[in-house]
């Protein structure tokens, strides 16, 4: 009889991918590594992070079991160990470590955990590990951890809040544990999530994309999210084949329990999941899709990238496309014209770049997939002190992709966002596995290195380009859905 080695400890790693979503989590710990994506968003919040402790502990922290026996003002690095219910090992190891006044087994001092917060609210993750860090730590150095710190931001805007670490706290910690443990027994994964939105920020997302479509899970359907899924399955909806063999009139009759809203919505749902079961796109109405377009001398297609913690949109992207005069486009001399907004140089400056590039294209009609840009630029307008004509007149020009889309096209896709529109058309990003969070992670290194004098660098010109090719993709892949909905008859 061979003899089983001791279960792995719970980690605050899996801890907190537990708190996301029970299947990450076990993923985490048995998926295959080959099949686990790398995303930007892990390097977003680790950037985050070192702004804030940077901010709040300006000097180097110190390392491990020695910088704290040294009383050292931060530490990072210290692994703590310790058991949790029913005996099932524990093992954190804490973003940081802030000497506080107390008596420790290390002397006159103690530590408390630091946090990093993501968003403006503290999340259920961000309380539960910090759960976790104080019991271990209290262990460890042998002196109560009453409270933790939250941090967000940095510089002057640095937010500080003390988190209690009371009992109640401790019962929601045993309670994740006990579940966590039960979950990671199992020898299947935990069931797909009600709500798929998140998951473009998960690694396993393909994994899970994958059974999603092979199962027909509802999710998969546009427009369905938690609270809509778990509505269908009290109906006896399992599935996107389900749906699309429904009676429209009698489901929105069973929905119309739930609010008028969702008997509204029905027979769309209907109709959605009957065309992405078919593979074949519905027309919706009669005439023309973009008459703005018929006799255009050329349009500009617009694109933004944002980061939107700063509340920075910090490029704005135009790509250049001219009439050939008889109802074509010339596509080969296309011109890429990126407008990049520092925030030192003001916005008065940026109103005035734009207000150039606009009038030089004055009767050409400004495309843009989404409310993002006519909203951004509107604002921007506004703020700079356009009159009520001059807004209108901007406003005239906007021509939103998507919702020209979604009023005249039923397509058999699962979101109507970009990516997957203009992927189902065939169009092809420069830049494999390339997002708007990489390309904001591609933004605050170059911003880093800007501000550090390294703007002339050939690394920093390189970061650039990466995010002006991504840019310019994506006003491509606008009119990859532009020159399609021009095709259709």
């Amino acid at each position: 009889m061979e003899c089983s080695g001791p279960e792995p400890a719970l980690t605050d790693r899996l801890l907190r991918s537990w708190l996301r979503c029970r299947r990450r989590a076990w993923l985490d710990r048995f998926g295959l590594a080959s099949e686990r994506q790398w995303n930007a968003h892990r390097a977003l919040a680790l950037s985050d992070q070192l702004r804030s402790f940077q901010t709040l502990l300006p000097q180097r922290p110190g390392h491990g079991e020695a910088a704290c026996a040294a009383g050292a003002a931060g530490v990072v690095g210290l692994r703590l160990r310790g058991a949790g219910p029913q005996g099932v090992g524990l093992e954190s190891h804490p973003s940081l470590l802030e000497r506080i006044a107390g008596q420790s087994r290390w002397g006159a001092y103690a530590y408390r955990p630091v946090l990093a917060r993501q968003g403006r609210r503290l999340t259920r993750e961000a309380r539960v590990v910090l759960a976790l860090w104080g019991r271990l730590l209290a262990e460890h150095q042998q002196a109560p951890v009453p409270h933790g710190l939250v941090v967000a931001g940095e510089g002057r805007f640095l937010q500080r809040e003390r988190l209690a670490l009371a009992s109640g706290l401790q019962h929601q910690l045993d309670e994740s544990l006990q579940r966590l443990a039960a979950d990671l027994a199992q020898s299947t994964p935990p069931p797909l999530v009600s709500d798929r939105k998140k998951c473009t920020l998960c690694s396993w997302r393909g994994v899970c994309d994958k059974e999603a479509a092979a199962m027909g899970h509802l999710s998969e359907v546009s427009g369905i999210g938690g609270k809509r899924r778990e509505m269908l399955l009290e109906q006896g909806v399992t599935s996107l084949p389900d749906l699309a063999a429904r009676d429209p009139e009698l489901l929105a009759e069973a929905l119309a329990a739930y609010g008028e809203q969702h008997r509204e919505i029905a027979a769309e749902l209907v109709a959605q999941a009957r065309v992405q079961a078919s593979g074949l796109p519905q027309r919706l109405g009669c005439g023309p899709v973009l008459p703005e377009l018929a006799a255009a001398p050329g349009v500009l297609l617009y694109d933004i990238e944002s980061d939107p913690d700063a509340r920075d949109d910090f490029l704005h992207g135009f790509v250049v496309l001219e009439s050939d005069g008889a109802g074509g486009w010339l596509e080969q001399s296309a011109r890429y014209q990126p407008l990049l907004a520092l925030q030192e140089h003001g916005e008065q400056r940026l109103w005035q770049r734009l207000q150039r590039l606009l009038a030089r294209y004055p009767d050409w009609p400004v495309l843009h997939y989404g409310e993002t840009e006519v909203i951004g630029l509107v604002r921007l307008a506004q703020r700079q002190g356009a009159s009520e004509a001059e807004v209108a007149r901007l406003r005239g020009r906007m021509v939103d992709v998507h919702a020209r889309l979604r009023r005249h096209w039923r397509l058999p896709v699962s979101s109507y966002g970009l990516k997957t529109v203009a992927g189902w058309l065939g169009f092809a990003w420069s830049q494999k596995g390339v997002d708007g969070a990489r390309c904001l992670l591609w933004w605050r290194q170059w911003r880093q290195w800007h501000r550090q004098g390294g703007s002339r660098g050939q690394a920093s010109r390189y970061q650039l380009q990466r995010i002006f090719l991504y840019n310019r993709d994506d006003s491509l892949a606008t009119w990859a859905v532009v020159r399609w909905l021009l095709a259709q008859p």
